[in-house]
């Protein structure tokens, strides 16, 4: 594929993402205190919305992955789209919150076919072991989804209202992201060099695959502990003795250092194996919370688990493809992404329950512990590679 069209597929996919990510996952942290006020249910109500659109993309991530591993991303891509759009439909409708709960059961299919795991099987199965590059870039665009849409999603909420809001943004994937998807994207996924046209799906890897185990466990720890942070943030900041207004400055700094960190995987081209990135990711969240512990100052260890998050994105794509290679990547990652989905549905919850029964310093220090884990299995995995001498660049 020329340089040409290797940019246009990645723009096209980096537009999808922004607005999938910001009209399905971000959309609530702007919508909730609007549906709280209009509806009268409580904001644990209507903020557990999200956790069932992640249980529900959680388990309906498998299936994505093998219908992309046998079609190819586009279709499953504009699937995604389609639903996204359906669900935010629903979700203006919704008067109740069973209907409300309905409606991000639709989302949670198209965050399934629409966000970063679909997004990445589909570059896989279009560049194959070249993909890293693209999905580095892709990261990039994804990156921006919250600066975006928070401020159009609060704009809209204060114009046209929150349901409307939610229709705005059905309307936005069908005239921009669905499009995008059937013309940005090819219609069909390049076949591996000797592949035949009609031969069977290539074997899945096993879950019980020492690797396997190591990327899984680490993508559930990374996901929980993203999770809890991004949800609980302000008030575990404010047990170390900063204010409101002081954590909520301070969590700003995780975005901007995301990017920055993706921006200096993409200067480097490559030329590391991805495990390196995995092992740097798993470090810096590490600092981040442990950081915490040591009295380090907040700005600091933020910013260094905000360039962790950054990387992870990168690793959990990349290293996959590095480890097991590109033939039934799509199917790897949607086996990968179905705990680490699971693990975000129901890590508020934990985090509420670890607060309210423990404490914040107390879920804080456990926090910390829990982070050393993915660094862990990151050193294990790393290991296992050079063993195998399978430590080639991607």
């Amino acid at each position: 594929m020329s340089g040409l069209a290797r940019l246009k597929t990645v723009s096209a996919l980096g537009i999808i993402e922004i607005f999938a990510w910001g009209s399905s996952f971000y959309l609530i942290a702007v919508l909730a205190q609007p549906i709280a006020a209009e509806t009268g249910w409580s904001g644990a109500a209507v903020s557990a919305g999200v956790s069932v659109g992640l249980l529900v993309s959680g388990l309906a991530a498998t299936l994505t992955g093998r219908l992309i591993e046998a079609r190819g991303g586009r279709p499953v891509l504009a699937g995604g789209m389609c639903l996204l759009a359906l669900g935010l439909v629903l979700l203006g409708l919704a008067r109740s919150l069973p209907a409300y709960y309905a409606a991000w059961v639709v989302l949670g299919l198209g965050m399934a076919g629409g966000l970063y795991d679909a997004a990445f099987s589909a570059l896989g199965r279009i560049f194959g072991r070249d993909a890293r590059a693209a999905i580095t870039q892709l990261t990039l665009w994804g990156g921006f989804a919250s600066t975006v849409c928070w401020p159009l999603s609060a704009w809209l909420v204060e114009v046209v209202g929150w349901r409307n809001a939610c229709f705005s943004y059905a309307a936005l994937h069908m005239v921009v992201t669905l499009p995008l998807a059937l013309f940005g994207l090819p219609r069909a996924a390049r076949p591996a060099p000797g592949t035949k046209v009609h031969s069977p799906l290539p074997p899945a890897v096993p879950v019980l695959d020492p690797r396997f185990l190591c990327l899984a466990g680490a993508g559930i720890l990374m996901s929980t502990l993203a999770t809890i942070w991004s949800v609980h943030f302000v008030t575990l900041l404010t047990a170390t003795g900063y204010g409101i207004a002081a954590a909520i400055g301070i969590g700003t700094l995780i975005g901007p250092s995301q990017v920055g960190a993706r921006v200096l995987e993409m200067l480097g081209r490559g030329r590391h194996h991805p495990i390196w990135t995995m092992l740097v990711a798993t470090t810096a969240i590490l600092i981040g919370f442990g950081g915490l512990q040591f009295g380090l100052p907040a700005a600091a260890v933020m910013i260094a688990y905000g360039a962790g998050n950054g990387l992870w994105s990168i690793a959990r794509g990349a290293l996959p493809l590095s480890v097991f290679g590109s033939d039934g990547y799509a199917r790897t990652m949607g086996r990968l992404a179905t705990p680490m989905l699971l693990a975000s549905a129901g890590a508020p919850s934990v985090g509420a329950w670890l607060i309210d029964r423990l404490g914040a310093a107390d879920t804080l220090r456990i926090l910390a512990v829990a982070s050393l884990v993915p660094l862990v299995l990151a050193i294990t995995l790393f290991r296992m590679s050079a063993r195998s001498r399978a430590l080639p660049q991607v």
